[in-house]
């Protein structure tokens, strides 16, 4: 595994991206840990740590400028629940392919006053029931959810679904119990893993897509 230090951020490829946006590239590290990114000087629209080994998405600094956070192929199980105050501006967010399971795990992005692009596909969350609904439930700006635009009339079905408290306290009991096959890897999976990583990662017709204003 390898720190993100400081010495690394500075020597990583950074450059003006396809919509001139200026981009920090930090993927296929086998970074464990966010750390050291106030290095970075909030220089960066678009910060990508794909393809590393990161468990938890928390430890951001303060950065005013980045809008887009690419972090797809990780191990997230856990987001920081004030990560919005350290992210004012993100509006673009890809976790595709980690390890988030449960409806309240996703709660804490509502922290993010901006978030308008998510994109969860290949994490066992949406596979549970009324995921969808329950994640534009929560995030109120969202605009395109796994790549797929949030209409009018889901919105209405959301607010509806989760019109008060208690429902929603137990959908995220019931996301708790339902099993979902592949939820908990055991040692052979995990082991599999490690010979044959699966990299599941948004083309770059998609990034654009998404970073793109409709």
């Amino acid at each position: 595994m390898v720190r993100l230090t400081a010495d690394l951020i500075w020597k990583s490829p950074h450059f003006f991206n396809a919509i001139k946006e200026r981009e920090l590239d930090l993927r296929g590290n086998k970074i464990p840990v966010i750390e050291n990114l106030g290095a970075t000087e909030d220089q960066f629209d678009t910060i990508d740590l794909s393809d590393n080994e990161i468990v938890k998405l928390e430890n951001m600094p303060y950065l005013t400028r980045l809008g887009t956070l690419l972090i797809n192929n990780n191990r997230i199980t856990r987001i920081n629940p004030n990560i919005g105050e350290f992210l004012p501006k993100l509006h673009t967010l890809v976790l595709t392919n980690n390890r988030l399971v449960n409806l309240v795990e996703i709660d804490p992005l509502a922290s993010l006053p901006k978030l308008q692009f998510l994109s969860l596909l290949d994490n066992n969350i949406t596979k549970k029931p009324n995921y969808r609904l329950y994640v534009i439930h929560k995030l109120k700006s969202l605009r395109v959810l796994d790549f797929k635009k949030v209409k009018s009339k889901e919105r209405v079905e959301a607010g509806n679904l989760f019109a008060s408290k208690e429902v929603e306290e137990e959908a995220k009991k019931e996301s708790a119990k339902t099993f979902t096959p592949g939820e908990a890897p055991n040692v052979i999976d995990v082991a599999e893993e490690q010979q044959n990583p699966k990299v599941v990662a948004p083309t770059p017709e998609q990034i654009i897509a998404i970073k793109v204003p409709c």
